[in-house]
């Protein structure tokens, strides 16, 4: 089997609960640096990221975590919405002693990034939607079906711990992976059986019909344009569950982006092509300044007079 960084890594030692709004929240944390965060999306959790925290640990701080109502973090205080989860993210960074940081969003992890960054611009120094969720969902909302989720919420938790139970035998199986993980990955074939098992961890959580509902009733859209900060827009030509038309719209609405595509790709680029992922968003936090401190620090030197002359000073 092919070697894997994450798996060579003793995840227990970098994990820890942190504070937030008065719940504790499941958080990973390794490496020093500029800080580089990490938010999953829906039906997932921190270990989405799996194939990005260890290589990035060496030059940035890097964090990720279960958001309320997913993976090993309860369910918030109040009811669930991306404004909430914005503002959550906001106190999070800020029970972290973190002033600004590179946001990395997938999915609604996406949604939650451009949010933070539009209430909260001065915690996003830098932003990476993978897929984001937040257009097309807007108009894909379906009272009836929340409803019927809502009734049968127990028992397809129920169903996801019996199919977690065996998780592990089922993804060893490339047949089976591709049917598990069809829904995000143009080819669940093709991951690590390893890596898969790990992503079913986050499915059957509490979290989910909320946040779904919380998905298809807050538009976002029109305040794309608020975002100041650079963006990078990361998208699977493949991927069915967030159309790629949504991220050329991303691209043309964010003032400061930058799209890549890739091909036979779906909704989970990062974990589909985690060598690509990476070679770009090395190349996209090396691009820009670290800190609001290198922006101003920039800014100012291109704005200084030129020195006077030899000699003009001997004059």
């Amino acid at each position: 089997m092919v070697r894997a960084e994450w798996t060579e890594t003793d995840w227990s030692t970098h994990q820890k609960w942190v504070w937030v709004e008065g719940r504790p929240a499941n958080v990973i944390e390794l490496g020093e640096g500029p800080p580089l965060v990490f938010v999953h999306g829906l039906s997932g959790s921190w270990q989405n990221w799996l194939e990005q925290l260890p290589v990035f640990a060496r030059t940035h701080r890097v964090i990720a975590m279960d958001l309320p109502g997913f993976g090993e973090s309860p369910m918030p205080r109040e009811k669930i919405t991306i404004s909430g989860y914005g503002r959550w993210l906001d106190a999070l960074l800020d029970a972290l002693s973190i002033q600004g940081a590179t946001i990395v969003g997938n999915s609604m992890g996406g949604f939650i990034a451009a949010e933070t960054a539009i209430k909260f611009p001065h915690r996003v120094e830098r932003m990476v939607l993978v897929s984001a969720a937040g257009l097309t969902i807007e108009h894909q909302r379906d009272d009836r079906i929340l409803r019927f989720l809502e009734v049968t919420e127990n028992l397809a938790q129920f169903s996801m711990q019996h199919l977690m139970a065996r998780s592990s035998a089922l993804v060893r199986r490339p047949r089976s992976r591709r049917a598990m993980l069809k829904i995000v990955a143009k080819d669940a074939s093709k991951l690590d059986p390893r890596l898969a098992a790990e992503q079913i961890k986050g499915t059957g959580k509490p979290g989910f019909v909320p946040a779904l509902d919380a998905l298809t009733s807050y538009p976002i859209r029109d305040r794309l344009s608020d975002i100041k900060c650079p963006t990078l827009i990361v998208w699977g030509e493949d991927d069915f569950l967030v159309p790629v038309k949504d991220a050329y719209e991303f691209d043309r609405l964010i003032p400061n982006s930058r799209l890549i595509v890739w091909e036979d790709t779906g909704h989970v680029s990062m974990l589909e092509r985690p060598d690509d992922f990476n070679r770009e968003l090395t190349d996209f936090l090396a691009d820009q300044p670290d800190t609001e401190h290198d922006r101003v620090a920039a800014a100012t030197a291109q704005q200084a007079p030129e020195p006077a002359s030899v000699e003009a000073e001997n004059v």
